[in-house]
């Protein structure tokens, strides 16, 4: 109505309807599923991204790798699975060291799982080595263990109970909260592995050389992704400052589950860690074909 030539076609034009909408998306692989796209051919992947699965470390597939991987530096095995059993003193301070992840009688985290094990099957054959478990937590003692306690973590190894309570306890000490954590960051399952790998290895804590502390000096270095930083700098920050933490203790000084393992995954741009995977711990080659 003034005139304005611009104007003359709007009376016919499509309704500008989604520019008030304020929500913001989640990010990718995050929070509700998309709509489907419309047909055609499939996109291809971002530039530095590899094509893949989107799911996050909580998928069940993902989550089996993310044990296999865990499981190869470890154990130097793939099988998992047949690390229930596991049990040793590997001489880095923290007493016997066994189970899937390492849970260790000088750092409490066996201590939990023997006492839920035993809430759990009360007549376990490691309930009676409770007390002794708490006299040596917090050092490198075998005082009351010994080649019985080697003996009865065999045993119960063979019980699903002790190994639905290794799973339990994995979960709820390392990785439940490391990949939640490293979804608040903005990481996809690379990252998220990178998270729980490094508390696996390195515990909870803010000290320098426990997975807060490790990630305090990563982010001195660069932004997360939901600071708005770039995931693949992030991820280079953080895994610096793992391996500058695993190089002041003699028993971790290998860092290969670092440098022949996650950054060849990161160097491939494959953020959403998807298979075939082909990496190296301990100069030991392995490979996850799908």
């Amino acid at each position: 109505m003034y005139g304005l030539s611009p104007l003359g076609k709007a009376a016919s034009a499509k309704p500008v309807t989604d520019i008030w909408d304020t929500s913001v998306a989640p990010p990718k692989g995050y929070g509700a599923a998309p709509a489907p796209a419309p047909a055609g051919p499939p996109a291809s992947a971002p530039a530095g991204r590899a094509a893949g699965s989107a799911a996050d470390l909580t998928d069940p597939r993902k989550k089996d790798i993310a044990m296999e991987l865990v499981s190869s530096a470890e154990n130097s095995s793939l099988d998992w699975k047949a690390q229930y059993t596991y049990v040793e003193d590997i001489g880095d301070g923290r007493g016997y060291t066994g189970g899937t992840v390492g849970f260790c009688s000088g750092t409490g985290d066996m201590l939990d799982l023997v006492q839920l094990y035993t809430q759990r099957e009360p007549g376990n054959p490691l309930a009676a080595y409770l007390p002794a478990l708490r006299k040596v937590n917090g050092s490198d003692s075998h005082a009351g263990l010994g080649s019985g306690f080697v003996s009865a973590w065999h045993t119960a190894a063979s019980d699903p109970a002790f190994q639905q309570a290794q799973n339990d306890e994995r979960d709820r000490v390392y990785f439940t909260p490391s990949v939640d954590r490293a979804k608040q960051d903005g990481l996809h399952a690379l990252g998220q592995f990178s998270y729980y790998d490094a508390m696996v290895m390195h515990g909870p804590g803010m000290d320098p050389v426990s997975f807060g502390g490790i990630r305090a000096t990563a982010m001195k270095h660069a932004r997360t992704p939901a600071q708005g930083g770039d995931e693949t700098t992030y991820l280079h920050a953080f895994l610096d400052a793992r391996k500058a933490a695993m190089l002041t203790e003699a028993a971790h000084d290998d860092t290969s589950r670092v440098d022949t393992e996650q950054r060849v995954f990161l160097a491939a741009g494959n953020l959403d860690l998807n298979p075939p995977l082909s990496w190296k711990t301990y100069g030991d080659p392995y490979t996850i074909a799908q």
